[in-house]
């Protein structure tokens, strides 16, 4: 598309009613944008996503909402949810939360082009589920660091009386999750770069969190995996069931050789989680992490969404490993969600 006289841009009539997942391949030759009109349920009115070569994450003025897609001044493909971008957008706030909004996509009005480049292959579909998982996963592939991380580039303050995350912090939880999306991938297409990144995600867990690694140690004895490498460690359940899954992932799809480093780390941490479990037992519900353990402060009680995430976990776990522990605690674990409780003296 060659840059227009006009502020209008080029533009292309679509009219979709009922799919709302927009995909274009795009390369950029100077700044631009993608944009996407959208009449919505808003008495219908029309909201404008636009998708601009630039670094901004997001903005939202009146009824224009902002993404930066960075330079695209290669050939890459966009792929966006469009009922995601409008409600997000609307509902953005000077809070970390996003403000709830009813507001929906109706139609598909058109797309725009502006600047100077070439736009080819758009598409409008009900879902792209595998786009955006290799998308995800060639991601994971390209931004990987020397160490063998994704860090996380954020301050992260988990709570009072631990020490704040800098930016460049790394979660054994996100570990976890991109091993197990790196392994479907390489299941997928045998694409050996998804196989060797996910065999190199695994070094942050051999090293302390004072060492830029993820792991603690419980009582000097019990490895743990921490989504949080706080100082003091908080040792979180759910994020270490994550990353434990990951390793579970890998080992079994790496191979003996290959994968003995991820079947060391995955055993040394069920052994931990055995013996840890009852720590996060209340008897009437869960517990998110130690702190009170380790702070000797309240206990930080998991809410039923949390307590709910914990009984998949392990009963993920009870599936791939034998020990009746897992079962046990699924079990009662459930049996608290209909007001069971422990019993007293």
């Amino acid at each position: 598309f060659p840059p227009t006289e006009t502020s209008e841009g080029i533009s292309l009539q679509l009219g979709n009613t009922k799919d709302f997942i927009i995909s274009f391949d795009l390369k950029f030759l100077t700044n631009g944008s993608v944009s996407v009109v959208l009449e919505t349920t808003e008495k219908n009115q029309l909201f404008t996503v636009h998708y601009v070569s630039n670094t901004q994450l997001i903005a939202f003025k009146e009824r224009d909402i902002y993404y930066g897609i960075g330079p695209r001044t290669s050939w890459s493909t966009v792929t966006r949810d469009l009922v995601t971008d409008l409600r997000k957008g609307v509902g953005l706030s000077n809070t970390k939360a996003v403000k709830p909004t009813k507001i929906m996509p109706k139609k598909v009005v058109k797309l725009i082009a502006k600047g100077k480049g070439f736009l080819d292959n758009i598409t409008i579909s009900t879902t792209a589920h595998m786009a955006a998982f290799f998308a995800a996963s060639d991601w994971l592939v390209r931004n990987q660091d020397e160490k063998g991380g994704w860090p996380i580039m954020v301050t992260r303050k988990l709570g009072e009386g631990f020490k704040s995350l800098e930016p460049g912090w790394y979660s054994a939880m996100a570990q976890g999750q991109a091993i197990s999306t790196l392994v479907r991938a390489y299941l997928l297409t045998k694409d050996h770069s998804f196989l060797s990144s996910a065999l190199r995600a695994t070094a942050p867990y051999k090293f302390l969190s004072e060492q830029h690694g993820v792991k603690a140690v419980f009582m000097n004895k019990h490895d743990w995996y921490e989504e949080y490498p706080t100082t003091p460690s908080s040792f979180v359940l759910n994020g270490f069931m994550y990353s434990l899954i990951g390793l579970y992932d890998l080992k079994e799809t790496a191979g003996e050789k290959l994968g003995k480093e991820a079947r060391s780390l995955y055993e040394r941490g069920m052994e931990s989680l055995k013996a840890m479990l009852p720590l996060y037992d209340t008897g009437s519900g869960t517990i998110y992490d130690l702190r009170h353990f380790m702070l000797g402060i309240a206990p930080n009680l998991a809410r039923w969404d949390y307590h709910t995430t914990h009984i998949n976990q392990l009963q993920l776990l009870s599936t791939i490993d034998e020990s009746p522990i897992f079962k046990e605690f699924v079990k009662r674990w459930k049996s608290y969600l209909k007001g069971s409780r422990a019993k007293h003296n």
